[in-house]
């Protein structure tokens, strides 16, 4: 199973996103490709403390959100099409492209010395580590194959 924790994981992804250009399309979902890449920055400074506006597990993540992590990093399936961007639905539908792909790409690359024990998902809630680098890299995953990359 891949994880975001792995060197060799977070250079495909890099690559990946590096591939990305104005021509890719969305093959699922409503975002735009500056869209998607500032639906992931933003997503990731929230993972990696830079945002921790939301650190708490909401009611119904506290019911469902074990079992749902569960089913979701176990294996290697990926994420389901058309999910909700919810609270990181980006509104503004062009701006510059290489400018967030940089900042991905790096956000990327400073997995390989990731430390926010402070860490809560607003659904899962507190992660363990090997939860979090498998669920971070689906995500990253989600999105790329969203925009054929």
């Amino acid at each position: 199973m891949k994880t975001i924790f792995e060197n060799t994981t977070r250079q495909e992804l890099i690559e990946r996103i590096n591939s990305l250009t104005e021509n890719n399309k969305a093959e699922w979902g409503k975002m735009n490709i500056y869209q998607m890449t500032k639906h992931c920055t933003i997503w990731n400074d929230w993972v990696q403390g830079i945002n921790k506006e939301g650190y708490k597990q909401e009611f119904m993540g506290k019911i469902f959100g074990k079992m749902a992590l569960r089913s979701l990093v176990k294996g290697d399936k990926p994420m389901q099409k058309n999910i909700p961007a919810g609270n990181f639905a980006i509104k503004e539908t062009e701006d510059n492209l290489e400018q967030q792909k940089n900042i991905w790409m790096k956000q990327i690359a400073a997995y390989g010395n990731y430390s926010n024990p402070d860490f809560i998902h607003n659904f899962f809630g507190k992660m363990k580590r090997d939860d979090l680098g498998v669920f971070v890299y689906k995500h990253m995953d989600h999105h790329l194959r969203q925009f054929d990359a």
